[in-house]
């Protein structure tokens, strides 16, 4: 698919991923981009998405709209995350089927994989277990999107791919302690201990977990890499194909914040999937993305851009 010449959609194009996918479409030569915005297209309501289809006439969609958070987040909203992902998903793909859309560009989540998934996730063993419990919900209602993109494409002829991007990190991502992942949690609290002066900072767990990150920016290039040259049922990963643990994460990004002091453990609170790790060979030799982002670096420009934001 040549994407300059689609008229494109990209839902939760002003989000995290999207502002990095929408950046790089414009890179592209893309004219026709069209990203809708909560207010005026509430995803959850068939009747705004059948709006959406009317006012953009996509031949493309990239679906990146997900009501989303960290752990805390999940445990907090279950069945809001259930219902919200559930309806805008399936709405979506059978709205932009009987619209006639010529693709569809699908995301799901790496909480979508068993809890004690073999490290590292195959895309064949996503099928093999239940998800870890604190965010079971989230990632099953991204995971029917598989389900309906196969089941689609073996009735109708719908052309759906579903990507599983792995946690993502970078410039731009969401700060708030409530509803953050683990990187923007961990240097908000890093950088209050030092503002503070304060030796110790409490995270949650025991550190043990592993998790992989991807640098958003990384994350839009394979995104587009599929939309472009991927045209087949079976899921992909996207990832960068290495793991550290949460102990180790927190101990990088305090020597890259200055902070001299000890990190405590609070065991009360849930480790969430002991580890996550994805096998990125099949992106690779489908459509040719590696992901090209040191985590160090991204990790750095990260902090960069969050203290910029501060001053």
């Amino acid at each position: 698919m040549e994407l300059s010449s689609q008229r494109v959609v990209v839902t939760g194009g002003a989000g995290f991923l999207g502002s990095f996918v929408v950046q790089r479409l414009r890179q592209l030569g893309v004219r026709e981009l069209f990203v809708p915005r909560s207010a005026e297209y509430d995803l959850v309501d068939i009747a705004a998405i059948r709006r959406l289809l009317a006012d953009a006439r996509p031949t493309l969609i990239i679906h990146l709209a997900a009501r989303v958070g960290g752990i805390g987040a999940n445990r907090l909203n279950p069945g809001r995350f259930f219902y919200e992902n559930l309806m805008m998903g399936v709405q979506l793909v059978e709205e932009a089927r009987k619209a006639g859309v010529a693709k569809l560009v699908l995301t799901g989540t790496i909480c979508a994989y068993p809890k004690f998934a073999p490290v590292p996730f195959l895309e064949d063993d996503l099928w093999n277990g239940y998800p870890e419990e604190t965010n079971a919900s989230y990632g099953l209602a991204k995971k029917m999107l598989l389900v309906q993109a196969q089941a689609y494409r073996q009735q109708y002829g719908t052309n759906a791919i579903v990507l599983f991007p792995v946690n993502l990190y970078g410039p731009g991502d969401n700060f708030d302690l409530e509803t953050s992942h683990v990187i923007p949690a961990m240097i908000r609290k890093i950088e209050g201990a030092v503002a503070s002066g304060q030796d110790t900072v409490e995270l949650w767990g025991d550190g043990s977990p592993t998790r992989e990150f991807l640098f958003v920016d990384d994350a839009a290039e394979g995104i587009l890499l599929a939309a472009e040259r991927y045209n087949e049922p079976a899921p992909v990963n996207l990832g960068s194909g290495r793991e550290i643990s949460i102990r180790e994460l927190a101990e990088l990004v305090g020597q890259k914040m200055g902070y001299r002091g000890r990190f405590v453990y609070d065991t009360s609170k849930p480790n969430g999937q002991p580890r996550r790790c994805l096998d990125v060979r099949r992106a690779k030799e489908r459509f040719g993305f590696v992901a090209r982002t040191p985590f160090a670096e991204g990790l750095q420009r990260t902090i960069d851009w969050w203290k910029v934001q501060q001053r």
